[in-house]
């Protein structure tokens, strides 16, 4: 039986959420992206909080690009800096780690998150 390719996705999120999760002292960054709009959020999993989050339809960035990934990394390092969050851990949902995936990762890493 011929697996989709939503499921191959749910299976690696579920896969990597066995080992990546978020505690109070360092949560969990997360990336969503749909083909418009990318979206950043950093989670406690201890509380079940979300700390900070930060997307391209917040800043008002049209089109789900690596310039977009971009201005959303480094808006969620300054919100995070802000909340005085230094390390997180990276979840990249599923997806691999190429693209505005990875754009956003080195964005934030560049405004001064550590993960």
């Amino acid at each position: 039986m011929a697996v989709g390719k939503l499921e191959r996705l749910e299976r690696r999120t579920r896969r990597m959420r066995k080992t990546v999760t978020g505690m109070a002292e360092r949560p969990r960054l997360t990336v969503h992206r749909t083909l418009k709009h990318i979206y950043a959020q950093i989670i406690d999993d201890s509380s079940q909080r979300t700390l900070a989050a930060a997307s391209s339809v917040a800043l008002k960035i049209s089109g789900g690009n690596i310039d977009a990934a971009k201005a959303v990394g480094k808006a969620i390092a300054d919100a995070a800096k802000s909340q005085s969050i230094a390390q997180v851990c990276f979840d990249r949902g599923g997806r691999l780690y190429h693209g505005r995936v990875k754009a956003l990762a080195d964005a934030a890493r560049e405004s001064g998150l550590d993960f």
